[in-house]
């Protein structure tokens, strides 16, 4: 994720309802929600204090930040949101894969949902339209799974002999299945082999 991309997006997603509801609550509250631990979270909540920073919210002082971590437990995802939503939180963040931005959803119709992810926010079932996302959910994408053929064509020019490039995708993702399709689907227009390794944990490196 781009720092800069969430920095911006928080200081216009989160901090509105924040402060429209600042005025029934003496402390309104942030729920993050993430799908592993928050060592690995350290630059994401750095840039949701500085975004909260540059619209008057500061954390224990004006504003309270409530985090749950899976901890890699991806079952715990949807009691950790429930909490949140039980914690009466102002916003939520889901962060760390779609398992959190999912769990998020279902948790409430109601709360506003600030999320990231790499894919097609619509196909992946978080908005129903980009430019009018409609629901409670909004968030960034890179698109980096739709980047598979473009990668390929750039690999093809730096090797210009090679016929074989290996893929390596996270197994546990939800858009692993279409990740590797879309490897496959690339290397054949360009008349290349693709091998897809699967990883599922850091030993798998």
């Amino acid at each position: 994720m781009r720092r800069r991309e969430f920095i911006t997006l928080l200081s216009g997603t989160v901090a509105w309802p924040l402060a429209v509801r600042a005025q029934q609550s003496a402390m309104p509250v942030v729920g993050v929600l993430g799908s592993a631990s928050p060592a690995v979270y350290v630059e994401r909540l750095t840039a949701i204090r500085q975004g909260l920073a540059e619209n008057g919210f500061t954390e224990s002082r004006t504003v309270a930040i409530e985090y749950r971590w899976a901890e890699g437990q991806l079952d715990r995802l949807a009691t950790l949101a429930h909490e949140l939503v039980a914690r009466n939180a102002n916003v939520l963040v889901a962060t760390g894969g779609l398992q959190a931005v999912h769990a998020a959803i279902a948790a409430t119709n109601a709360i506003p949902i600030v999320f990231s992810t790499d894919g097609d926010p619509v196909t992946q079932g978080l908005v129903s339209n980009l430019n009018r996302p409609s629901g409670n959910a909004t968030g960034i994408t890179v698109f980096s799974a739709s980047l598979t053929a473009k990668r390929s064509e750039v690999l093809r020019e730096i090797v210009p002999k090679t016929k074989l490039f290996g893929v390596l995708i996270n197994a546990t993702a939800e858009q692993a299945a279409q990740q590797a399709r879309d490897a496959e689907e690339a290397a054949r227009s360009l008349g290349l082999e693709a091998r897809v390794l699967e990883t599922r944990s850091e030993q798998d490196f």
